[in-house]
């Protein structure tokens, strides 16, 4: 089928949904690269996987949910929603051959290290024997196995959820059914020279006929359902006297039962069973996938612990801690380090230290009046909560804004906001359709009778977590016009005014977004009179329609565009009369590139930011976000040493064609990794560095070589 995207106005746009598949097949380019240690290809895999999940629960069950609604067009390419589906449904089918042939790489390769993951017709006869003893003693124990028939009928699937589907020859009763329960662990080792390993469903499978025993089986395989997963709660009907906290916990348990919206198969499934599935699914063939690789492959991030120490060092990336900034001082107060000069932390490079230093301080200090902030996302053993709640038991006013609708994060949010309650915070949960999902915190002192703030503003969720794994960035500056107006935001907040202005930080939904494009027309103008004009976005995704117009002025006008874009990227570079001026960068590597970075201009006039929003509209128009403006020079020369490094890298970035695929950089010279480059310099900064004098040297030549060439 052609693609009608092709033909609409918008030709330098492109649709969302198949951007993001394009992004994800790039993900799954890093399992494919040699140099990635072997481990680490494999959880790119299983990152791939958990990816495409998502994918289906969230943008196709939403589609789906839209092809029954009026005015289903998507703006940008004029595809309707039904056609988008059948868009989704054709590029996923080659993603899941290329997604196999991967895998079996990738499996290949590591039983040459001795890790296997076996089938049960290359068992061993002892280890044949363990798995019958496994079987017979840890798994037919807790099935509950079932035949569907008139008075049996078909149970829900769960989402995601494993199960083993047959179909009996001669019998009335024509299938049988066993859910792999989730309390048995993924998989099961077995003992011998190796790191040999079976996959729980798999030795079910193998003892089929014991669990069906009165029963020929015709066929077998093994399935999942993926389900709808996107809810939106202000949209669902609820008790008038629910708080909100009760509605979320009616949400988490709801999402479960919602609409099938895709169906996995590892194995052979007859003609009859197939279409007594999709029957009862309400699915066509065409939302069937079949998959040679696990239909769940989170078990990967659990095989490390199997694998010998020696071993799994070799197959995995270099170790690598986070440092404590070099120019700070651990045994010194991080309220009296930044009242001296503002502190730019720059994840997972630097640790995230400093801020949890400077709230566990604040929670002491007696001079500390009140600590405000945001919560979108915590780790599950987060230090933060213990000392929001020892800050509140010490006679601080506290003050959470926790958003409930994080996605998948709901339950864990509900618990934080109950334990946070109970020790005397005042929690607070955002606004009816409209999601909190700024990172910032407020501290206010009192000192010698004068109010005095420290504020922190970030790219990144408040997750120790995640900040060891995720490229996030968190200021934290003593700048009393930055925090008074921090502490008007957190006021304006807990009276639901959406629409507070403020003179430095861009707050959406109301007035983010109308800044930047008032800075995107400063720059076309500067350009078409001649002056020297310049923007760059670092950001996950880009999809507002508007700003990419915008955009597209600029580069029109002459405007030097450059976008490091990780994700989705709607807007399409190098189109003639309308992008030319436009490259679009993307960066996949060891850590996950999460910061966003704003700037316009070139220098000492230029506007940079950092914020927690990405272009799309989601968060332009329907979030709470901030963009921060960063004042201190020495942060601004770091910033944009972050983003020269990044527009060097020459290994992991690619760069998005007209047609919306990515291509390497294609650059010469000596071999640039952005990210290792960061871990480099970390520990250089520390004393730490390992790395070879000449590789130093290079890396800084090529970053001159780079700016020669520029001039």
């Amino acid at each position: 089928m052609p693609h009608p995207e092709n033909n609409f106005q918008n030709s330098f746009m492109q649709n969302r949904e198949l951007s993001w598949l394009r992004f994800n097949r790039r993900v799954l380019e890093e399992a494919e690269e040699e140099s990635v240690p072997l481990y680490e290809r494999l959880k790119f895999i299983s990152i791939f996987t958990s990816n495409l999940d998502e994918f289906f629960m969230i943008r196709v069950g939403s589609l789906t949910d839209l092809m029954y609604m009026d005015n289903n067009v998507d703006d940008k390419t004029g595809l309707t929603a039904g056609q988008q589906l059948e868009l989704i449904f054709q590029e996923a089918v080659p993603l899941y051959k290329e997604r196999d042939r991967v895998y079996l790489m990738v499996e290949e390769k590591l039983r040459e290290f001795g890790i296997r993951n076996l089938d049960s017709n290359e068992l061993k006869k002892n280890e044949k024997k363990q798995l019958d003893k496994i079987f017979e003693d840890e798994i037919m124990p807790i099935l509950s196995p079932q035949v569907i028939d008139s008075r049996h009928p078909f149970p829900h699937l769960s989402n995601k959820s494993i199960y083993i589907i047959c179909e009996f020859t001669g019998e009335s009763t024509k299938f049988g059914l066993i859910p792999i329960s989730q309390s048995l662990p993924a998989f099961f080792m077995l003992t011998g020279t190796e790191t040999s390993y079976i996959m729980t469903e798999k030795v079910v499978l193998e003892h089929i006929g014991d669990i069906f025993g009165m029963y020929k089986i015709e066929c077998a395989a093994i399935i999942s359902v993926t389900r709808n997963a996107d809810i939106s709660p202000e949209d669902e009907i609820f008790e008038v006297d629910d708080d909100f906290r009760e509605r979320m916990k009616k949400v988490i348990k709801k999402r479960s039962r919602l609409s099938p919206v895709r169906l996995e198969v590892q194995g052979h499934l007859s003609k009859d069973l197939s279409n007594f599935l999709l029957s009862k699914l309400h699915l066509t063939k065409e939302q069937v996938f079949v998959s040679e690789a696990p239909l769940v492959l989170s078990y990967v991030f659990d095989l490390h612990s199997h694998i010998g120490v020696s071993l799994i060092k070799q197959l995995s990336y270099p170790e690598f801690k986070p440092q404590f900034p070099s120019y700070l001082s651990s045994n010194e107060s991080i309220t009296a380090q930044c009242r001296h000069k503002d502190i730019l932390l720059f994840f997972p490079y630097d640790q995230m230290e400093p801020f949890l230093q400077l709230l566990r301080e604040s929670a002491q200090d007696s001079a500390v009046i009140s600590i405000k902030i945001t919560i979108y996302r915590l780790s599950r053993n987060s230090r933060i909560i213990d000392y929001l709640c020892n800050a509140a038991e010490n006679n601080k006013e506290v003050t959470v804004l926790m958003e409930l609708k994080a996605r998948f994060d709901e339950k864990n949010n509900i618990e934080w906001a109950e334990r946070l309650e109970d020790a005397g915070c005042t929690v607070i949960y955002g606004f009816e359709g409209f999601k909190v999902h700024s990172k910032i915190c407020l501290i206010t002192r009192r000192d010698r009778n004068r109010v005095f703030y420290v504020t922190q503003i970030g790219t990144g969720n408040y997750n120790e977590k995640t900040a060891k794994l995720y490229s996030d960035l968190s200021l934290i500056t003593a700048n009393q016009e930055l925090g008074q107006e921090a502490n008007e935001f957190f006021k304006n907040m807990s009276i639901a005014n959406l629409q507070g202005n403020y003179n430095n930080l861009f707050v959406a939904p109301y007035f983010f977004k109308s800044n930047i494009l008032a800075l995107i027309d400063n720059e076309t103008d500067k350009a078409r009179k001649g002056q020297e004009a310049c923007i760059i976005m670092k950001s996950n995704s880009l999809t507002d329609k508007e700003i990419m117009g915008k955009l597209s002025e600029a580069s029109q006008a002459g405007v030097e565009v450059k976008l490091i874009i990780r994700g989705i990227c709607c807007l399409l570079p190098g189109i003639k009369g309308k992008t030319e001026n436009i490259t679009v960068y993307s960066i996949v590597g060891r850590f996950l590139e999460h910061s966003r970075i704003y700037c316009f201009g070139k220098g000492k006039d230029a506007r940079l930011y950092i914020s927690s929003a990405d272009m799309m509209t989601r968060n332009t128009r329907r979030r709470v976000e901030i963009a921060c403006p960063i004042m201190d020079e020495d942060i601004r020369q770091r910033l944009y040493h972050i983003l020269e490094v990044m527009f060097s890298d020459n290994v992991k970035a690619r760069v998005v064609e007209r047609d919306g695929t990515y291509q390497k950089t294609g650059g010469s010279g000596i071999p640039l990794d952005a990210q290792q480059s960061f871990i480099e310099e970390a520990l250089r900064k520390e004393g730490k560095n390992t790395a070879p004098k000449d590789y130093i040297t290079s890396f800084f030549k090529r970053i001159r070589s780079i700016k020669k060439s520029k001039k």
